[in-house]
């Protein structure tokens, strides 16, 4: 079950009133939800009876009638609209629904998607760093399992170092300078290992697949998409403590 309380959050958020959506969207994107799943709702229709108090009451009525698979899908699909996705409150509040209810999402794709959206929400201040994460996530959701996939995602995490360690060096050239980031962040001399690791892979595995090329492995980019993310959001984070 999605409690109330949740209901109550997401519907002041998806439905305020300066940056929420307005009370025909509202309308329209219920009635079609409705037909959807063949579910009744007090509110298909705009203008709103002029005894309703505001649209924001409207949505959550609306979004009480459906059963907590359809909530869930529902939330997260009016977080993803074109007009609310960019929103710092918005983005909260679907990594919450996506960690605390994940046993309702029915749609869950391959790669683990609370921590891509952690990832996404992490990187909203690295703007450039940010286009190339989403330009290899849509590349993976689309299937297409090539090597540029991993170009942009390299050249994202490249940016994201640069943009931290405040300078224009290239991913292999920034070991020394990575690892005394996090020797001063009080992070472990494996944890830089392991990004060495990182970027060796990602160089060798090119390359290969550059030579033949051919496609990569989905498992493989799968691994890879998450362990790059884990790495990201780590040093923003990581960052952010300074």
């Amino acid at each position: 079950m999605i409690p109330q309380t949740f209901i109550e959050t997401a519907g002041d958020i998806l439905g305020s009133t300066e940056k929420g959506l307005s009370g025909s969207k509202i309308a329209s994107l219920f009635a079609a939800y409705a037909v959807d799943y063949n579910t009744d709702i007090p509110y298909p229709s705009y203008p709103f009876p002029a005894s309703t108090p505001n649209k924001r009451h409207a949505l959550k009525k609306n979004l009480s009638s459906f059963d907590p698979k359809q909530q869930f899908k529902i939330i997260k699909e009016l977080c993803e609209h074109s007009e609310l996705k960019d929103l710092s409150e918005v983005k909260d509040i679907k990594i919450k629904l996506l960690t605390r209810f994940k046993g309702l999402n029915t749609d869950i794709d391959t790669v683990n998607e609370i921590l891509v959206d952690e990832t996404r929400f992490w990187l909203d201040g690295y703007t450039k760093s940010l286009e190339q994460y989403n330009n290899a996530l849509e590349k993976y959701k689309g299937n297409i399992f090539e090597r540029n996939l991993l170009d942009d995602l390299r050249l994202s995490l490249e940016l994201l170092v640069k943009d931290i360690l405040e300078n224009s060096k290239s991913l292999e050239n920034q070991f020394s300078d990575i690892g005394l980031f996090i020797k001063s962040n009080n992070g472990s001399k494996e944890l830089a290992n392991m990004f060495v690791k990182l970027v060796e892979y990602f160089t060798k595995y090119q390359n290969e697949y550059v030579k033949h090329d051919s496609q990569v492995i989905e498992e493989e980019v799968e691994f890879i998409l998450e362990i790059t993310s884990s790495f990201m959001k780590h040093f923003i984070r990581m960052k952010n403590r300074t």
